[in-house]
């Protein structure tokens, strides 16, 4: 008998509730070419209910791909969210016909600049694209000459990035081809404006909110020198009125695919009006640099849908609801041996939904975090979570971290059924297989080599050794970073945390010594992994 039983509604149920949606507004309403497209009715209080057949026979299990409960987040690696009925109606609906694309954005970006708080606004593929089309309108404005000629040429080739704002996101900057400046105080943020300055790029977070860098103080003193400022609002709930244009923001970036659940590969850039223009005049179709990032007509009516929705939905009804699936969560694990809960409330605006963590003793029951945490996603149905800490045999408080923001109704069951089963019946784990042995000695200068999917890299190791314990530099061709990492008989794990602009790469190389030659495999995360062979100078 399934675990699951009587989860999910039928499939009936599901077309019913998930289906294309007859829309409520004359950009989604019913045309003649799609008179006999399927409809469904009005959708209750949840947005969306769980998917009949996750596992089973469907569009993506065809190509050997397994679709997946999404109780960790919207991140963009498993696909944000789920989008509204109505934003599958319209992008239905816009499919069916041919329209001027500079007729399209002026009429979309009005309504959307309107409801949104703005004196402008166009669509972009998301919120990157946003950054990146308006650096460079704040670069080269709408001149053909000087769009033509970036990223080469620029008279204003600076961005000012304070460094609580670096992050990865800000390579939509970085791919324009300007020089970053990072800042740290007032002083020196007024000491580098200048008439290089194109832009001051700031990431919207709780960094960003006080202190002599706050939103609203950079704005200020970016307008005496009249610098264009952007905020990069990404997972932000897009409030009216706008509070960082109310701040003195010049431009704005959402992200279309998260809590507003348009499409996917849709953003909004919201803000000054002749900027914003620009912005769209160096984006597709039109041929300048960024044509690459092209936003169709079905991107363009689907995010007009999810904009008008977001401000007709009743969101202090889903916070609540969010919160039940939770309390249903822990209600099904409180009372397991050590087991203990708490909520974890957002700190700002973005990803604004409560989490639950579940803490326990992997010694009393046998699973550690991570080990269930993987368990989960090879289940069937397969779960994600946000996170899962524990590790064998030396560091067995264990923890999980539910995220409901993009569950569905009914989903709540079967992740607190599947947590359940596996805090109660974890099966046999073993303690890693530690290679015996003294360890062989390891300390000096590596030459080591890296043959990754395409290319080869050069790096340089420098590594002391006390006992097991092993710390050292890693030179790469660009970067240094610590490397630290332990050696067991000739086996060698070694781990780093490389900072590059705006972001880290983490290193884990695990290995075999033998003598003054060493290789193994290398694993970088989202960076892939690859093979690596060293030799002892």
């Amino acid at each position: 008998m399934s675990l699951f039983r009587n989860a999910r509604p039928s499939r009936r149920e599901v077309l019913k509730q998930s289906g294309m949606l007859t829309a409520v507004s004359a950009a989604t309403a019913v045309s003649p070419l799609v008179a006999n497209a399927a409809t469904i009715a009005k959708p209750q209080r949840s947005i969306h209910t769980a998917v009949e057949g996750i596992d089973g026979d469907n569009l993506f299990t065809r190509i050997g791909v397994r679709p997946l409960i999404n109780a960790r987040g919207t991140y963009t690696i498993i696909t944000g969210s789920r989008s509204l009925p109505q934003v599958k109606q319209a992008m239905l609906e816009a499919s069916n016909y041919y329209v001027h694309l500079d007729e399209l954005m002026p009429a979309v970006g009005s309504e959307v600049a309107k409801l949104m708080g703005a004196d402008a606004a166009i669509i972009t593929t998301g919120c990157e694209a946003a950054i990146a089309v308006a650096t460079v309108a704040c670069i080269a404005g709408a001149d053909p000459e000087r769009t033509q000629a970036m990223p080469y040429s620029k008279k204003r080739d600076q961005v000012i990035i304070p460094r609580h704002s670096r992050n990865p996101y800000d390579f939509g900057v970085r791919m324009c081809g300007v020089e970053i400046v990072e800042v740290d105080s007032e002083e020196e943020l007024r000491s580098k404006l200048c008439e290089r300055t194109a832009m001051v790029y700031i990431l919207s977070s709780p960094a960003a909110e006080k202190g002599p860098l706050s939103i609203p103080n950079i704005c200020s003193i970016a307008k005496e020198k009249n610098v264009p400022v952007f905020v990069d609002a990404a997972a932000e709930e897009p409030l009216v009125p706008n509070i960082h244009i109310g701040h003195g923001a010049t431009l704005v970036g959402y992200s279309g695919g998260k809590c507003m659940r348009g499409p996917q590969a849709a953003g909004v850039l919201l803000g000054q009006k002749d900027i914003v223009r620009a912005a769209w005049f160096n984006a597709a179709p039109h041929h300048n640099w960024g044509r690459a990032l092209k936003v169709g007509k079905e991107e363009c009516m689907g995010m007009l849908a999810a904009v008008r929705e977001w401000y007709k939905r009743d969101h202090a009804a889903e916070q609540r609801e969010w919160l039940s699936w939770l309390q249903h969560i822990e209600g099904r694990v409180k009372g397991l041996p050590s087991v203990t809960t708490e909520y974890i409330q957002p700190e700002d605006l973005s990803n604004r939904a409560p989490q639950l963590r579940i803490n326990w003793d992997a010694n009393q029951l046998k699973i550690t975090g991570t080990e269930l945490v993987e368990r989960l996603d090879k289940g069937t149905p397969r779960i994600l979570v946000d996170s899962g800490t524990g590790r064998r045999p030396d560091k067995m408080q264990s923890s999980l971290t539910i995220m409901p923001y993009m569950m569905a109704a009914g989903e709540e069951k079967i992740v607190a059924d599947a947590i359940y089963e596996g805090l109660t019946h974890p099966g046999h784990y073993e303690n890693p297989v530690i290679p015996q042995g003294a360890p062989v000695q390891i300390a000096g200068n590596w030459a080591v080599e890296i043959k990754y999917i395409r290319g080869i890299g050069e790096q340089k190791f420098t590594l002391q050794q006390d006992g097991d314990r092993v710390t050292g530099t890693q030179q790469g061709e660009i970067y240094k970073a610590d490397l630290k990492g332990l050696v067991q008989a000739d086996h060698i794990e070694l781990t780093s945390d490389m900072e590059v602009p705006g972001n880290s790469i983490f290193w884990t190389f695990r290995g075999v010594v033998s003598g003054s030659n060493a290789s193994g495999t290398v694993h970088m995360g989202e960076y892939g992994d690859a093979t690596w062979t060293a030799v002892r100078s």
